[in-house]
């Protein structure tokens, strides 16, 4: 399992990453721009652009893990994590804008020939320092993230890959207008448009998959299932599901459990389910755990179930003027039916006529009943 580190370091490590970030994004915003503009080269400030929204996206991050570092209150029980997804919604959509608004100015430069920029030689070093800056950025982006397994850190950490690869771009078209190819620059331009436009959409698609509770990979659905086979006491899995709330994963889980055990048994190995699946798996959180006492496949639909109290009321007509004498009973819900247990208190072992009329009256209140499908008499050890 990775280190575990509470949510205010979590919190703390992602606010430095992301400052760090927001730094480097102003000073190769504004040398970008700034040289693309003085340079000549559409690519350049195209990738500037780029850079201005890592900025925007460091800023929604920052606003995001706050809002989503916040405790569950009462109107928020699972907590505030979705913040950060619904902030990675408007990130990524932010990104496919301005991917627009690059593409689209190209396109009337080159309705205009006389607008296209010519880029001049400088171009090439700004893009040669935006490609360490933004790979440097990348990797110590993605470190944290990995420890403090943040979704929206990781989508920042990849933004800042793509705008080291724009920025490769970027040099490969600058070089090629020096060389004479005038269309370059501006071509170069638009597969930077392209790969924030690309970027922008996954972010929209993965985040709208979480908002409408989309379950987690299959592989690690099985990972989870075959974990919770293998703990003892636990029959088998009829229902498994799971979603995702920020980077956290929720599951909920109905295990069939031995029919026969006690209600404290079955909560004990619900309990080790939660707890063994929260310690195997670093993104789960909170398991939720139903114990049922038989298979889906055997589990039939209890048209107006019988309840204790009218189990109690059937005892009292059958047994009549020996109600009084029984110890307690036991209800097992079992195929559609009910396997009453009748207790006796051991001091009436000697009694043998008042038993023998309690388990007649028994047999006759299973044979009436048509829910009950037996009534077992036993003594109370």
């Amino acid at each position: 399992m990775a280190e575990t580190y509470d949510a205010q370091q979590i919190a703390k490590s992602k606010n430095r990453a992301t400052i760090v970030g927001a730094l480097v994004n102003v000073f190769l915003t504004i040398i970008k721009i700034g040289f693309g503009i003085v340079g000549q080269s559409a690519a350049l400030i195209a990738d500037g652009v780029h850079s201005l929204s890592d900025l925007a996206s460091d800023m929604l991050v920052l606003i995001a893990v706050k809002l989503g570092a916040r405790e569950a209150d009462h109107d928020h029980p699972y907590g505030h994590r979705r913040f950060e997804t619904i902030a990675t919604v408007v990130l990524g959509l932010g990104l496919i804008a301005i991917a627009a608004g690059i593409v689209w100015d190209i396109f009337e430069r080159m309705q205009n020939p006389e607008r296209m920029l010519i880029p001049q030689a400088s171009a090439l070093g700004i893009a040669a320092i935006s490609i360490l800056a933004n790979e440097w950025l990348y990797q110590y982006t993605k470190r944290v993230a990995m420890v403090t397994r943040s979704k929206l850190l990781m989508a920042n950490a990849w933004h800042h890959r793509s705008d080291a690869i724009s920025s490769i771009v970027v040099l490969i078209g600058v070089a090629g207008s020096l060389l004479g190819y005038v269309w370059a620059d501006a071509v170069a331009a638009v597969l930077v448009a392209i790969m924030v436009a690309k970027i922008g959409t996954n972010l929209v698609s993965d985040s709208i998959k979480e908002l409408v509770d989309t379950g987690l990979p299959e592989g690690l659905v099985e990972d989870i299932r075959s974990e919770i086979i293998a703990i003892n006491g636990v029959k088998d899995i009829h229902l498994l599901r799971t979603r995702l709330m920020g980077e956290d994963a929720l599951v909920d889980a109905h295990i069939v459990v031995d029919s026969r055990i006690t209600v404290s048994e079955g909560h004990m190995i619900a309990d080790v389910v939660r707890d063994v699946l929260i310690e195997e798996f670093d993104d789960v959180q909170d398991v939720l755990v139903h114990v049922d006492p038989e298979s889906e496949e055997n589990e039939q639909v209890f048209a107006n179930k019988l309840l204790r109290q009218d189990i109690d009321n059937y005892l009292k007509e059958y047994l009549a003027e020996n109600y009084p004498l029984i110890d307690s009973f036991r209800i097992h819900y079992l195929k559609g039916k009910v396997e009453l247990e009748v207790v006796l208190p051991h001091t009436m072992f000697s009694l043998s006529q008042q038993v023998e009329t309690i388990k007649k009256r028994c047999q006759i209140l299973a044979q009436d009943v048509d829910k009950i499908s037996s009534v077992v008499v036993f003594f109370k050890a």
